[in-house]
């Protein structure tokens, strides 16, 4: 079976299309971008539909940067370092970005952060147990530091569990962190 190739879009298909891509979900102007690239038929569309969809104030990299960090800082299933790195997947300015996520920060208490995070992810284990043996300590931390929470939040946290955990102080001072 053959495949045709997509039908491209004039100008009035074009902006249609961004504004039902735009009612799906949320995109980043770059994201969005992305999307009218694909389906103009003239390169020169694209600038003008994003520009006009921007003017309606339907598409805002620092609105939209300002909501996830928002949610997922109440949320409370991630750290602040993760919600940056999403951002930045989705294509939005560094700085945009950071700047968005620390204000939602701001107020958070990291370390309460990690302990839900660790009830919600070894519910009914004995933490003090389950963190003497050094493969699940060592796992543990990679998983807190790939949630997005910093590295020394997460050591003062499991050293409440555990003295080892002293031991991963000196990994990340000797600059060997793997994540």
């Amino acid at each position: 079976m053959t495949r045709r190739p997509a039908a491209k879009l004039d100008l009035d298909a074009l902006r249609n299309y961004a504004l039902r891509a735009l009612s799906q979900r949320a995109l980043s102007v770059s994201e969005l971008r992305r999307k009218l690239q694909l389906k103009a038929e003239l390169p020169g569309d694209v600038d003008t539909v994003v520009k006009s969809v921007q003017s309606y104030g339907y598409v805002d990299d620092q609105r939209l940067s300002e909501s996830i960090a928002d949610s997922r800082a109440r949320g409370g299933t991630t750290g602040a370092q993760r919600v940056v790195r999403d951002l930045l997947k989705k294509r939005v300015a560094p700085s945009v970005a950071r700047e968005a996520v620390a204000h939602a920060f701001k107020d958070v208490d990291e370390p309460a952060l990690i302990r839900e995070y660790l009830e919600r992810k070894l519910r009914g284990k004995n933490l003090g147990e389950y963190l003497k043996e050094p493969k699940n300590l060592a796992s543990l931390y990679r998983k807190l530091r790939v949630a997005g929470f910093s590295s020394p939040a997460s050591i003062r946290v499991l050293k409440s569990f555990t003295a080892q955990a002293d031991e991963l102080e000196d990994v990340e001072s000797d600059g060997c962190e793997s994540v």
